[in-house]
């Protein structure tokens, strides 16, 4: 158990969907995080996540985020904007992840801080690969999501 965790989550199936995802395994190749920090492909495993977050401190999630805004729109959300980042999320990924961090709030295990980083997809239909338009999104997105982490590293070993 990691006290700190990026979950890439999505539909790898589903294009754009799956940016995630795509970003998370981009960081596990750029990086080279203390034991304490785990990166995971949480595709759409919703509640089924549990055992992998339980005991996590830090949890910061990799998403595509289709809500108002320009295609590639990057987007984060903290706090109080998390209600209603999961009130507009509709796929069952996510609606399940919300579950599995309002259980972890009634549990021993509440996590301290929570992130949602993403963009706003392109095309969600059926096909493997992300659009281009969101693909180019991958790095951008990881240097940002790598700035939160390595920040929180530093706060660790302080």
């Amino acid at each position: 158990m990691a006290d700190i965790s990026v979950v890439g989550i999505g539909n790898i199936i589903m294009q754009d969907e799956g940016f995630g995802v795509r970003c998370a395994e981009y960081l596990q190749k750029i990086t080279n995080y203390p034991d304490f920090v785990q990166i995971l492909d949480g595709g759409t495993l919703g509640m089924d996540l549990m055992p992998y977050i339980a005991g996590t401190k830090k949890l910061l999630f990799i998403d595509a985020i289709d809500i108002d805004g320009n295609v590639g729109d990057f987007y984060q959300f903290t706090g109080d904007e998390l209600n209603a980042y999961f009130k507009n999320k509709m796929s069952v990924h996510d609606l399940g992840v919300n579950d599995m961090l309002a259980v972890l709030k009634l549990t021993d295990n509440p996590v301290d801080e929570i992130i949602v980083m993403g963009v706003k997809p392109d095309v969600v239909s059926m096909g493997t690969e992300l659009t281009s338009a969101i693909a180019e999104k991958i790095e951008p997105v990881a240097q940002k999501v790598k700035e939160v982490v390595d920040k929180w590293v530093e706060q660790y070993r302080a």
